[in-house]
């Protein structure tokens, strides 16, 4: 009978416990999401302008590795052709940014 009220009260001191021990596992896990939601909010702030810019960025850059890959031309004729783009269009934004510092409005 004594060896029975050992028993059993080892057995309620285990249960005591797990039952605190869960308890602490609970406290301690909403902890941790309220932590990650904080800095989940201030890698991407609730109007989203960081995630929106990087998915934009990403895709351009998706878009342009595809058409490299696909183009119908060589190398060295597609290196040649956006370079030249890229000429033509600096010289548009040098262009509209000396009329816009000398005041004049040249088209």
């Amino acid at each position: 009978m004594r060896l029975s009220k050992i028993v059993r009260s080892v057995l309620k001191t285990a249960v005591y416990i797990m039952d605190q021990t869960a308890d602490q596992v609970d406290r301690a896990t909403s902890r941790a999401s309220e932590i990650a939601d904080d800095t989940r909010e201030m890698i991407y702030p609730p109007d989203h302008t960081l995630r929106n810019v990087l998915s934009f960025a990403a895709g351009v850059g998706v878009g342009v590795g595809v058409g490299v890959l696909m183009a119908p031309t060589s190398g060295a004729e597609l290196r040649g052709s956006i370079s030249d783009k890229v000429q033509d269009i600096s010289n548009r934004v040098r262009g509209r940014g000396e009329a816009y510092a000398t005041g004049s409005d040249v088209r």
